[in-house]
C-alpha cells in the first residue's frame, strides 16, 4: 500500500510537469507563428494552466493499474489511456482549445493528434521501465 501510494504521488507529479511543460511549448510555437501577437483575456491563461494540471493529472493517477498483475497489459493501458484522453477532451471543450466551432473533420484530426502523443508518451515511457 505504501509503494502504491508513493506510485501515485511519484507519477502524478511527473505527468502534472509534462503536461504544463507541454503547454508552455504549444504556447511559445502559437506566440511565434502569430508574430508576437498571442493574447488572451477574460483569465483564459490560468484557466488553461489549471486545464493543463487536470490534464497531468488524468494521465498520471489511472498509471497505478500498471501495480496490478491480474489485469493483462492492453487492458491496463486501455484504462489508462481511456480515463486520460476522456479527461483530455473534456478539458479540452471547456478551456476553448477546440470548441463547437470545430467541424466533424477538424475534431477528428485533434482526436487523432492527441492520441497520438498520448501514445508516444506511454511508449516512451513503457521503454524506460521496461529497462
Amino acid at each position: 500500500m505504501k509503494n502504491t501510494v508513493k506510485d501515485l504521488v511519484r507519477s502524478t507529479v511527473i505527468s502534472i510537469g509534462m503536461a504544463l511543460a507541454i503547454f508552455c511549448i504549444v504556447g511559445v510555437f502559437f506566440d511565434i507563428t502569430n508574430g508576437g501577437n498571442f493574447s488572451l483575456s477574460n483569465h483564459l491563461f490560468t484557466k488553461m494552466v489549471i486545464g493543463s494540471a487536470l490534464v497531468g493529472l488524468g494521465f498520471g493517477m489511472p498509471t497505478v493499474v500498471y501495480n496490478s498483475e491480474k489485469l493483462p497489459m492492453p487492458v491496463k493501458v486501455l484504462i489508462h489511456m481511456g480515463i486520460g484522453c476522456i479527461i483530455y477532451t473534456v478539458v479540452a471543450y471547456v478551456v476553448g482549445w477546440f470548441g463547437a466551432s470545430a467541424t466533424l473533420g477538424q475534431g477528428l484530426i485533434i482526436a487523432a493528434i492527441q492520441l497520438a502523443v498520448a501514445l508516444i508518451i506511454w511508449f516512451c515511457f513503457m521503454r524506460y521501465y521496461r529497462r
